[in-house]
């Protein structure tokens, strides 16, 4: 029968599964030279098309797991950059970045070309946690201050929460949901106690384990379908 049309764009990384939809409907895209509609199928060996142009077909997913050292932009061009993390995972094609991690950031970042997989992990609509081992410069917080973040706190307009926050030596370990730009800093200088160090030790069902700085290893299928299962594409897709 062929794979769904939508699937199909995401995972060789035109757009997301919804925006590929939007595609379809807008009457851009075309399976060897008909206009596709939506709850098309793809046969194999088909030529699909989006605007004229040709579509390669997806290969299988590859998720990738990279400790991130600090010092490295996660973006993929910018002029501004002097080190970005595509400089140290394969050049593989559709590989992206999910979330992100700033530049003094360090610790588990996850790159994957299936497409609408990036998607879900990155968008706070499907929760997915981020862990983060925090060493603050004053050292460890008190928990009643790291209550407040469990509860939510206000800073520059937005409010911030974490779903998780525990006391740890020499600063603190949380967990967040939603990923904001910088948030976990944000939210410990609001606090009174600013980041020393930032390592993201876990996403999802991910673990950093033993990766060295500036390492990548490649998931098993196993864990590909957790981080899938996480998001609801394993049951949506069997």
């Amino acid at each position: 029968m062929g794979e769904r049309l939508q699937k199909y764009l995401a995972r060789a990384g035109v757009a997301s599964r919804r925006k590929a939809e939007e595609l379809i409907r807008a009457g851009r895209v075309t399976i060897d030279g008909r206009v596709a509609r939506l709850g098309d199928r793809v046969p194999e060996g088909a030529e699909v098309r989006v605007d004229g142009k040709p579509v390669d077909p997806p290969g299988p997913p590859v998720v990738l797991a990279l400790y991130k050292p600090p010092g490295y932009t996660t973006t993929k061009r910018d002029p501004h950059a002097e080190r970005t993390v595509y400089e140290l995972v394969p050049d593989l094609p559709g590989l992206v970045a999910v979330g992100r991690l700033d530049r003094d950031s360090e610790g588990l970042l996850l790159f994957t070309n299936w497409g609408e997989l990036a998607h879900r992990l990155s968008h706070p609509r499907y929760g997915v946690e981020k862990v983060y081992r925090v060493t603050c410069r004053r050292g460890t917080p008190p928990r009643a201050l790291l209550k407040r973040l469990e509860r939510g706190i206000v800073e520059g307009g937005e409010r911030l929460v974490a779903k998780k926050a525990r006391p740890a030596p020499h600063g603190a370990v949380l967990t967040l949901t939603e990923g904001k730009k910088r948030e976990v800093r944000r939210m410990m200088r609001a606090i009174g106690y600013p980041v020393a160090r930032l390592l993201r030790v876990k996403y999802g069902p991910v673990r950093l384990g033993g990766l060295s700085p500036g390492q990548w290893r490649r998931l098993s299928e196993g864990e590909t379908m957790a981080l899938a299962r996480a998001v609801g594409l394993w049951k949506e897709d069997r």
